[in-house]
């Protein structure tokens, strides 16, 4: 391992490629790896990772890093984000229902992990009913991590439309620049119906991207929502550009344009959507190839080095 090599790479993240924006396929040429954050039902063994060169066709690396050990024992929907000091910072579900916070843990190598804590995000709203799919998102102009998540609140007062009142979410986010002071809960989003799973991509000054799970029975597909700021307002959700039966929205920077990769989870497969715009989708499914068992986390960028290191120490 060279250490100019590493820094470099180190560098290049630490310079404002550590945000949740997509990823770049230009990462090749700076010996960077697409991540792909994963677990395998029924979520109790742990952290898994998926890696690629191009975005498009993903190899696993064997085994698990991280085995959970808060909430109910379970590990979902992981999300990992590089700040600024080359810390990678990990959150997930840890538990169906009736826990009200969710996981956290940071490495400097995506190998040893800090004890896993409990974020209390949700605790101080007495009616809430669960916390899902925690995505992280680091917000480069007010220097702050964003946790984005879905919660159901009872006495909330939103629409429920069909679903059970205590199935009715809506995106709620704690902000925070060390991980260990979080501002209390706030709405994020409320399109009117009932939402979850929602990635946020930054495509320049004043241009947020919003993808988000439409989770109402008529519906169960992936929208897409805009902003000026990432704390928002984002408008009104698009018209869904997948198929019912879809989540877990991850995307991926490709060349010029944008890979959106989501669960179609009742036909057991991982699709894909490609877009330059945000706009106008073509159906990728068939281009891209993402190994079995693979259920969604999020997509970030790590150097060469780091994930060469992951891949050696299970040939060992």
């Amino acid at each position: 391992m060279k250490y100019l090599a590493f820094a470099a790479s180190a560098l290049l993240l630490a310079s404002g490629l550590y945000s949740c924006k997509p990823t770049d396929s230009k990462t090749v040429e700076n010996n960077d790896y697409y991540v792909f954050t994963s677990f395998h039902e029924p979520a109790n063994e742990g952290l898994r990772y998926l890696y690629s060169e191009d975005g498009i066709h993903w190899d696993s690396i064997p085994g698990t890093w991280l085995a959970p050990v808060i909430g109910d024992s379970i590990m979902r929907d992981p999300s990992i984000v590089m700040g600024p000091d080359s810390t990678y910072h990990l959150v997930w579900t840890i538990a169906w229902k009736g826990d009200t916070g969710f996981g956290y843990s940071s490495s400097k190598d995506l190998v040893n992990w800090t004890p896993q804590r409990r974020i209390p995000a949700m605790d101080s709203i007495a009616s809430t009913q669960n916390l899902w799919a925690p995505e992280l998102f680091y917000d480069d102009v007010k220097d702050q991590f964003m946790v984005v998540y879905a919660s159901c609140v009872v006495d909330a007062g939103f629409d429920v439309g069909e679903e059970d009142p205590k199935n009715n979410h809506r995106l709620y986010y704690v902000t925070t620049k060390d991980f260990e002071t979080f501002s209390e809960p706030k709405l994020f989003y409320e399109p009117g119906f009932s939402c979850i799973d929602a990635t946020l991509v930054k495509r320049g000054p004043e241009d947020y991207v919003m993808v988000v799970k439409d989770n109402t029975r008529p519906n169960r597909n992936i929208k897409i929502a805009f902003a000026k700021n990432a704390e928002g307002p984002y408008t009104a959700a698009s018209e869904p550009f997948t198929e019912q039966f879809t989540e877990g929205p991850s995307v991926a920077k490709v060349d010029d344009g944008y890979v959106i990769y989501y669960d179609t989870y009742r036909k057991h497969i991982y699709s894909a959507s490609k877009t330059s715009d945000f706009v106008n989708f073509t159906n990728y499914t068939d281009s891209v190839s993402v190994p079995q068992h693979h259920k969604h986390g999020t997509i970030f960028r790590a150097p060469r080095p780091v994930v060469d290191n992951l891949i050696q120490m299970r040939k060992k």
